[in-house]
């Protein structure tokens, strides 16, 4: 199933990302909790000791060096080098019939952490990510005891690093499955599949396959859908493959096909929203006329007679959804619309006049703006023909400047308003775009930008 909205993370976003996860990473191992640690050991020329470790504190954990890497048809692989940190804690011996204590401090250095991220979808369409494996080598790690008997621990030092190394090795890798489930797969499920627009439409983000990585990037399809709230019903066409540009200059890349923005107008169409009405109220003060059947007389030589100096209303409808094409040269439509023509009688009842096919070509301007595609429409002159009429026939170009009047400052600014205030991009909570590249290719509208994520 090809996608009808597409987005790509260049390498740029997933080193962002993974500073964040490196940053939340950091602050969880500086935290992790260490078991007490006790044992016998024999000792040359003292015999047997034993021995207890406790009250360990991690004072530091630091991940200085670390890189992430997509793996192809696999998932992320996140290589971290030449971590280190440091703990100190109490220590207790016992040996022949001497007790003692004292503290030491512990040093690890040459960690190697390596982590494989699994990439899935969940039955309700959205990302999921898990760790797959996880294996961690401590190269160093010193003891360093203080207090009387601290040379007594000095001489079998190496029993206890080996079982400090083997805990902690175990422990960073639990901690590492833990983060990843708690605050990243957590923090995915923040994506929505579905995101409501207004009282009508919806738009469906839902994954139609589980996110894939190449060498590069990593790539996730969404079915890319609008759909009516009232009565969600299967769109009659399919959406065309995306040839997606090779672009890596921004951290993240929508494709918007054309697919995605015609089933907007499917949505609205069946919604009933794509339904204006024009009345004289409604026509700019600035204008030099008004609304009623004395300035249309003019035109329509009998209207005068039959309906004498009445208000009149236009009601504008589209008789089929708007269909809209995407190309190197931008976007552009030609959507048909239809006007009725009423006069409103004394009891405010409606008579009808005649109706009107208007055929405009149609231009957008399209950009981002807090998180939502937003646009703007800009228009053609309109070619008019007489669809049927109840008051006489006339030639409608006679009307043409007062129809491209009522249509370019009623009509446009509602239109216009209403893409103004934009529709949602698929992103989890907290993400900002800044620099915003807007390019059009073949059946899709390319929109790149940069991420700068809010901590909470």
């Amino acid at each position: 199933t090809n996608p009808g909205f597409m987005v790509r993370i260049t390498q740029a976003g997933l080193d962002y990302a993974h500073q964040q996860g490196i940053a939340i990473l950091e602050k969880e191992l500086a935290q992790l909790k260490l078991p007490d640690i006790s044992g016998d050991s024999r000792v040359m020329r003292v015999g047997k000791v034993h021995y207890e470790l406790s009250r360990l504190r991690l004072r530091d954990f630091h991940l200085p060096y670390s890189r992430i890497t997509p793996i192809s048809n696999v998932g992320l692989q996140v290589s971290i080098s030449n971590a280190f940190a440091e703990l100190d804690g109490d220590w207790r011996v016992k040996f022949l019939f001497v007790r003692d204590h004292g503290s030491f401090d512990l040093k690890v250095e040459n960690v190697y952490i390596k982590i494989s991220l699994r990439l899935g979808s969940d039955a309700a369409g959205k990302p999921t990510i898990s760790t797959s494996d996880c294996s961690t080598r401590i190269s160093s790690i010193r003891v360093l005891f203080s207090g009387k008997f601290g040379w007594l621990y000095n001489l079998f030092h190496s029993v206890i690093e080996s079982r400090f190394r083997k805990i902690l090795e175990g422990k960073i890798c639990d901690l590492v499955t833990k983060s990843v489930h708690n605050e990243l797969q957590t923090y995915m499920q923040t994506l929505p599949v579905t995101a409501r627009i207004d009282a009508k439409t919806g738009i469906d983000y839902a994954l139609v396959a589980p996110p894939r990585a190449t060498a590069q990037s990593l790539d996730a399809d969404l079915k890319g859908e609008f759909y009516s709230l009232a009565h969600r019903s299967t769109v009659p066409f399919s959406p065309l493959p995306l040839a997606f540009p090779s672009d890596h200059d921004r951290m993240v890349y929508f494709g918007a096909s054309s697919y995605f923005f015609n089933t907007a107008g499917i949505a609205y169409h069946k919604a009933g929203a794509l339904v204006f009405e024009i009345t004289d109220t409604t026509i700019p003060k600035d204008a030099d006329f008004h609304l009623n059947t004395s300035i249309f007389s003019a035109f329509i030589p009998h209207l005068e007679e039959m309906y004498p100096n009445m208000p009149m209303k236009f009601r504008l409808s589209t008789p089929t959804a708007p269909f809209l094409t995407i190309g190197p040269g931008g976007i552009s439509l030609k959507p048909i619309v239809d006007a009725q023509a009423y006069a409103i009688l004394p009891d405010s009842s409606l008579a009808p006049l005649f109706v009107l096919s208007l055929v405009r070509n149609v231009s957008a301007v399209i950009n981002e703006r807090s998180g939502h595609i937003v646009g703007s429409l800009d228009v053609g002159r309109i070619r008019l023909s007489l669809k049927n009429s109840a008051v006489g026939s006339f030639q409608v170009r006679t009307m043409q400047s007062l129809m491209n009047i009522l249509t370019s400052n009623v009509l446009l600014p509602r239109l216009n308003a209403r893409l103004n205030e934009g529709f949602p991009l698929p992103m989890p909570d907290r993400i900002q775009l800044s620099n915003i590249l807007v390019r059009f290719h073949q059946n899709f509208l390319l929109l790149g930008a940069d991420v700068h994520f809010q901590p909470k």
